[in-house]
């Protein structure tokens, strides 16, 4: 595997493999791997011929009083990783490299989808993630990118962006990969202590008891949030939401609708954690 920190031999090297023939995905991380990023790996490899990751934590994405600073970098360790998981090439710039004008004036937004849920707790965040992902884009010029179902509306913002912009690339996205618990995969776990791991598998069983309720017929969304939301509570989180959405617009079910997923964001401690459920695929 290369590694690359600079967008020129990037290009060069993008542009050897398409002379080749050859489909490239893409999956970008901000690092510190585990075994979900693993999994994507896994799977831009099942799909293309080429797999680039990039290791890059976006300021862009973070909010003022949020863990930018505290994100934790692990460079050496996650080129181990992704050499064992057969990647290709790693795409590690810095800020200077993305950004090299400071702040970009030119900015992406997807509104719809990202002034809800987790854009109405951190606003700004998917304004930084829609750019650089869309920075990212041009500079690999993937044929496939797979992205993680955890962060789901950050999934749905991308597939929205590419869309829209008519990019010409397919967006792959993966089953969230979990602990022996039921705990999603995150970097941030790490920054739980003891007894919050041990509270944190909570979220995930939550949003299960959701699931169970509306696959019993349970139809009145909000009675089905408020009490989500009191049991998280009652286990020890601090409780940003509980919703039960449609899957494609990531807005409250109208009359005559079904909800199809629960998504939530609870903190335990310093640590904002985020998961989700669909119904039915």
């Amino acid at each position: 595997m290369q590694t690359i920190h600079t967008i020129p031999p990037l290009r060069q090297r993008i542009a050897h493999w398409r002379q080749q023939g050859e489909q490239i995905a893409l999956v970008a991380t901000m690092g510190n791997l585990h075994r979900g990023h693993l999994a994507l790996i896994e799977a831009a490899r099942g799909v293309a011929d080429r797999v680039v990751a990039t290791v890059f934590v976006n300021p862009l994405q973070f909010g003022a009083g949020e863990d930018l600073a505290r994100y934790p970098r692990t460079l050496a360790e996650d080129q181990r990783l992704l050499i064992a998981a057969g990647c290709d090439l790693l795409f590690a710039p810095d800020a200077a490299q993305i950004y090299p004008h400071g702040t970009p004036q030119t900015v992406v937004e997807v509104p719809l989808l990202a002034n809800t849920l987790c854009g109405l707790n951190r606003p700004g965040h998917f304004r930084g993630v829609a750019t650089v992902v869309l920075k990212l884009f041009n500079m690999v010029q993937p044929d496939v990118a797979v992205f993680g179902e955890k962060d789901f509306q950050q999934l749905q913002i991308i597939r929205c962006l590419v869309d829209d912009l008519n990019l010409p690339l397919k967006v792959i996205g993966m089953a969230t990969v979990r602990e022996d618990d039921g705990l999603a995969m995150s970097s941030r776990n790490g920054f739980l202590n003891a007894a919050e791991r041990q509270l944190a598998p909570a979220l995930y069983r939550t949003l299960q008891g959701v699931a169970a309720a509306v696959a019993a017929g349970a139809s009145d969304w909000a009675a089905l949030e408020v009490t989500a939301c009191n049991t998280l509570q009652q286990a020890g989180f601090v409780v940003d939401y509980v919703a039960l959405r449609r899957v494609a617009t990531l807005q409250p079910p109208t009359a005559g609708e079904d909800a199809e997923i629960v998504l939530a964001a609870a903190r335990l401690g310093t640590t904002r954690l985020i998961d989700n459920l669909i119904f039915a695929r």
